[in-house]
C-alpha cells in the first residue's frame, strides 16, 4: 500500500481505481448507464458552466486524460489472460477500440461538472471561480500538487515508522508472554 501512495499523486488515484476496476467490468454484462454511476440532481446550466470553468483552471483533465487507452489496455489484458491463443488479435484490435472510442473520457469531465453543481450552489461555483483567478487562488491550484505529493510523502513515511514502533510495542508485549516474534 505504501508503495502505491508514493507512486500515485493524490489526483491520478481516483481514475486510478477507476481504471483497476476494467477487467471486472469487461467480464460483466453491459448495465443501463443509470446503473452505472449514482443520479445527481439536475444542476442549472449557469452552475454546470462555473464549475467547468473550475474544472477548467484546475487543470482536472490531467487527471483523466489517459483514461480511455487506460481502461482499454487493463481491458485487453484481462482479455488475453481468458483467451490466450488471440494474444496476437487482441493487440490488433486495442488501438482500433482506443480509436473509436478516442474523446470518451469527456464524459468523466461533464460527469464531474455536473457533481460540482449538484454539491455547490450557482453562487458558491461563482465565487469559488472568482477566487481561482485571485493570486491566492493561482497560487494555490499552482502549490497543491506538489503540497498534496510531499503530503503523501510524509504520511507515508509517518506510516512506516511509525509500523516499526507498532511492530515494537507487540514484540514487547509477545515477549511478556513469553513468545519472540
Amino acid at each position: 500500500m505504501k508503495n502505491v501512495l508514493k507512486l500515485l499523486p493524490a489526483a491520478t488515484l481516483a481514475v486510478g481505481l477507476a481504471v483497476s476496476a476494467a477487467p471486472a467490468v469487461a467480464q460483466q454484462p453491459a448495465q443501463p448507464k443509470a446503473a452505472a454511476a449514482p443520479a445527481q440532481p439536475k444542476a442549472s446550466p449557469a452552475a454546470i458552466a462555473a464549475a467547468k470553468e473550475i474544472l477548467q483552471m484546475k487543470n482536472a483533465t490531467a487527471m483523466y486524460a489517459g483514461a480511455v487507452p487506460g481502461v482499454v489496455e487493463k481491458t485487453k489484458i484481462a482479455l488475453i489472460q481468458q483467451n490466450l491463443n488471440y494474444q496476437k488479435e487482441l493487440n490488433e484490435v486495442a488501438p482500433v477500440v482506443a480509436q473509436q472510442l478516442a474523446g470518451r473520457q469527456n464524459e468523466i469531465g461533464e460527469g464531474m461538472a455536473q457533481i460540482y453543481a449538484s454539491e455547490f450552489t450557482e453562487q458558491e461555483l461563482k465565487d469559488l471561480a472568482t477566487f481561482y483567478k485571485s493570486p491566492l487562488g493561482k497560487k494555490l491550484i499552482e502549490a497543491e500538487p506538489r503540497a498534496i505529493g510531499l503530503s503523501m510523502a510524509f504520511m507515508n513515511s509517518w506510516a512506516q515508522n511509525f509500523s516499526e514502533t507498532v511492530m515494537g510495542a507487540f514484540r514487547a508485549e509477545m515477549r511478556k508472554r513469553g513468545k519472540e516474534i
